[in-house]
């Protein structure tokens, strides 16, 4: 990684005009209609008073494989994507046209052999209105290019479940074609695809994508936290800490504290946990 050359990137705005159509095929992709005859799934599938499901910020104006480009000299075939969080300001429309910006916040070197972090962050808003809609963070693991240098050697603290029982949990099965489905809302990369390719990155089969996991615990939160009501979410947070494959059940447990939600999810074919140290906040309902 020339790490100057990543600092110094600039991005151009990404427009992204919000089609219905776009906005229920992602949320078919995170598995909404699951439920085909409950309001619950049906505000993200159904054209009429159509909601937009909030996890649909991280998919939209993204800026694709820019780490490929050659000046950067990232070794990008060892990336992992090793965060995610977003904060809704407002919930997105439907036919409404948005503009992401994007920017490198830090680079974190772990050191000669164990890797490099990029910190990102990407700021949405309405066309023409200067007041943000979401904000998204994302993390990304270079495995291969530590000991190019940092801005910082400190990394974020994960957040810390609690050290109790969970306060519940919710399962959602996942469906053998998922991958085939969610990537039509934009992520390409053949390893969702394409066995072949799937093999030679070490997977026994094409894996679900880690933002279409993201996707399935924010249906688990939307769900059983928040009464169906995607307006409540403020803001959501984890970690990945290990793929699923489509097909498989994400058991999410989570923990209540007054507006702060704690999560992690499992895969119970595996007994594996696919996402860590989440948290998300929740806009406390008026009485």
């Amino acid at each position: 990684m020339n790490l100057q050359k990543v600092l110094d990137h600039r991005f151009k705005p990404i427009e992204h005009v919000l089609h219905a159509r776009d906005c229920m095929l992602y949320a078919a992709g995170i598995g909404l209609g699951a439920r085909p005859e409950h309001p619950g799934d049906l505000q993200f599938l159904y054209e009429r008073e159509l909601k937009v499901f909030p996890s649909f910020v991280n998919v939209i104006a993204h800026p694709g494989g820019w780490v490929q480009a050659p000046e950067l000299e990232v070794d990008w075939v060892r990336l992992l994507h090793g965060e995610q969080s977003f904060e809704m300001h407002r919930p997105l429309q439907s036919g409404k046209t948005y503009v992401g910006t994007f920017e490198v916040t830090d680079v974190i070197d772990k050191g000669v052999g164990k890797g490099a972090l990029i910190l990102m962050r990407k700021t949405l808003r309405e066309a023409g209105v200067d007041e943000p809609v979401s904000t998204v963070t994302s993390t990304y693991f270079l495995r291969g290019d530590g000991g190019c240098g940092g801005t910082t050697d400190t990394a974020p603290t994960p957040h810390a479940l609690p050290d109790r029982s969970p306060d519940g949990t919710c399962v959602l099965a996942t469906l053998p074609q998922a991958a085939l489905i969610y990537r039509l809302s934009g992520d390409y990369n053949p390893i969702h695809a394409d066995p072949g390719m799937a093999r030679k990155a070490g997977f026994e089969r094409p894996i679900l994508h880690g933002l279409c996991t993201l996707g399935v615990a924010t249906r688990a939160i939307v769900q059983a936290v928040c009464e169906d009501q995607p307006e409540r979410l403020k803001s959501f947070q984890l970690r990945f800490s290990a793929p699923v494959y489509p097909g498989e059940t994400i058991a999410t447990d989570y923990w209540l504290d007054g507006p702060v939600v704690s999560f992690r999810s499992r895969v119970l074919e595996r007994d594996l946990v696919v996402l860590n140290n989440g948290r998300a906040e929740l806009f406390l309902p008026s009485h």
